[in-house]
């Protein structure tokens, strides 16, 4: 069995963070990370914003800090001390403005940054600058991965992209609030990013609530062929673990070859006269 094909324990934080309160939101990491090394998990993936809180307003742009800064360097502080990479979405200031960003940090000492393109509402338009370039494929492990965060999930172009870069398996750190179409999204369009691209799609979100926001949970990683390999509940906070397993899955990729079977460039219609 190759590299690529080992299977990958992967771990899930539904996190009931702390709006503001970063000091608090990084213990909650580390004792989630230290959980999924109990467990054999190689990764871990924490929500949107889980340092700052997703609804923690102006607090978040006010603590903001560079890539480079402490609040990473204390991710990094953690993977050095549990041995697991992290994943974890944080705000970060750089240009002038602030992103919402999300960082991969390797056990190797690799640091991996995307900032979300698709910013969503009022709320968050107001607090950040939109990222504008494309999510990167690093290696954690034997598993090529890439990051979008939240709304982005929504635009199929964003996860297609990472699958014909090479992904085998796409982060989503996400803060999905509780609305009518949460479990749709959660349930439905999640799973079928990961059917159209035949790769692994985990998506972490928020519980509880905020001062702002009540989450809609329902945290969970779905395989190529679009069912659950873990799910957490709608309201319950704690760490879900799933293995990644690409050779489990050759034959649903061998009979659905949408990456390799796709066509472009075709021409539109002609119109009526």
């Amino acid at each position: 069995m190759t590299p690529e094909n080992k299977p990958f324990r992967l771990a899930l934080l539904q996190m009931e963070a702390v709006g503001g309160d970063i000091e608090a939101n990084l213990r909650a990491i580390q004792a989630a990370a230290v959980e999924a090394v109990g467990a054999g998990a190689a990764c871990l993936l924490a929500p949107e914003l889980a340092l700052t809180g997703y609804g923690a307003g102006e607090t978040i742009r006010a603590t903001a800090k560079p890539a480079d800064g402490k609040h990473v360097e204390r991710l990094q502080t953690i993977v050095a001390e549990t041995g697991i990479a992290i994943v974890a979405g944080f705000a970060e200031a750089a240009d002038g403005v602030v992103y919402n960003s999300a960082v991969a940090v390797t056990p190797d000492g690799g640091r991996h940054v995307y900032r979300k393109m698709h910013l969503y509402g009022d709320y968050e338009k107001s607090l950040f600058h939109p990222g504008d370039t494309a999510p990167p494929v690093f290696r954690i492990g034997g598993l090529k991965a890439g990051m979008v965060i939240c709304y982005d999930v929504e635009f199929p172009e964003m996860v297609r992209h990472l699958a014909t870069s090479g992904a085998d398996l796409v982060l989503v750190p996400t803060a999905l609030p509780v609305c009518d179409h949460a479990a749709f999204i959660a349930r439905s369009i999640v799973p079928v990013r990961a059917f159209e691209n035949q790769v692994f799609v985990a998506y972490a979100n928020h519980a509880g609530r905020d001062d702002a926001f009540t989450y809609a949970g329902l945290s969970g990683i779905a395989a190529p062929d679009g069912s659950d390999l873990a799910r957490a509940s709608e309201t319950a906070a704690g760490v879900l673990i799933a293995d990644i397993d690409p050779a489990a899955f050759a034959v649903i990729r061998a009979s659905n070859p949408y990456l390799t079977d796709r066509r472009l460039g075709f021409s539109a219609a002609p119109g009526r006269t």
